[in-house]
């Protein structure tokens, strides 16, 4: 974070006490604008230019909030990186780099510039546009399902401790067991067995879905509960959703989705975890691991996906069209 006793962009009598700074680029930005990156930069209504932006959070003298967009992008990245390793950071960027000011913030800033007034939004009158302003974390949607899939990605170990890779064991007897049974019907129906639609039947499954009560709160805690054994009304509900995102996300990789719509990020090891995010859904996977999908119209579900045999290509393919940090 940066020191805001002697860090401001300075316009001459004007400036900014900076308080962070984020990054607006392909591979990384706030998800709460967007599923993919020229989404997030329209509703900033910036261009989505191919190097990205910085996004520079501060106050003015009189403690209005403002997000100054800047083409820098090096800079807020060094800035990002010094903070994060708890060195000091002078981001004072030049007007030449200086994109656009906008009024209020797209983000929940918890620190204030010291001896200026609380943050507020600007006059109305001295802006042409609505302020920004983080999403609400009282009510479930678009912008809170991504919050909730940055923060699995950000503490993966902790929501994976809560999953028993039995459960994804059980079920796979379970769907066996029942593609058998749909094959001995098919069988008896036909008489003669019809060989090519028995064995689609037996081979209709290939990933392992369970159902989580885990909630996803504001906060991002999960409840520590286990997944469901599969015999919930809640659980087929979950089910089903689920399986209507795999098979969005199977049809990325044959027609790549909009800049952004799937990222890959360092992960422990020679893994990579993956984000993609879809018209109602958010996916967070480690590639030498499971996944988690989250739903907008599942509030606070966070539904599993164990590997079975198929999940691991298409993590793999997933991997390979994905945006990568530069």
């Amino acid at each position: 974070m940066a020191d805001t006793d002697e860090e401001a962009v300075a316009a001459e009598d004007d400036a900014l006490y900076v308080l962070t700074a984020v990054l607006l680029t392909p591979a990384k930005f706030p998800s709460v604008l967007g599923d993919d990156y020229p989404e997030a930069c329209a509703a900033l209504g910036m261009a989505p230019l191919a190097d990205g932006y910085g996004l520079v959070l501060g106050q003015d003298g009189d403690g209005a909030r403002w997000t100054v967009v800047i083409d820098d992008v090096s800079l807020v990245a060094v800035a990002i990186a010094s903070w994060d390793c708890g060195m000091e950071y002078d981001l004072s960027p030049s007007e030449r780099t200086v994109v656009a000011a906008l009024p209020g913030w797209p983000l929940a800033v918890a620190v204030a510039a010291p001896n200026v007034p609380a943050p507020h939004d600007p006059d109305p009158d001295l802006v042409d546009r609505p302020p920004l302003a983080p999403p609400d974390t009282a009510t479930w949607g678009p912008a809170q399902r991504r919050l909730g899939a940055d923060e699995i990605a950000l503490q993966w170990a902790l929501w994976r401790e809560q999953i028993d890779d039995s459960t994804f064991s059980t079920q796979e007897a379970q769907e066996a067991e029942g593609a058998q049974e749909a094959e001995g019907a098919q069988a008896a129906q036909d008489n003669a067995g019809d060989a090519s639609k028995t064995d689609k039947a037996a081979s209709d499954t290939t990933l392992d879905v369970a159902a989580s009560d885990a909630t996803s709160e504001a906060d991002g805690t999960p409840s520590g509960d286990t997944p469901a054994d599969g015999t919930g009304e809640g659980t087929q509900a979950g089910h089903s959703g689920v399986r209507r995102v795999l098979t969005e996300v199977r049809a990325y990789v044959d027609t790549p989705p909009p800049l952004g719509r799937v990222r890959s990020s360092f992960a422990p090891g020679d893994a990579r975890t993956l984000r993609a995010d879809g018209p109602g859904w958010s996916l967070v996977a480690r590639t030498d691991d499971i996944a988690f999908v989250l739903l907008d119209d599942e509030p606070g579900e966070v539904l599993p996906v164990g590997r079975g045999p198929e999940l691991p290509g298409l993590l793999e393919a997933l991997d390979k069209l994905a945006v990568r940090p530069s």
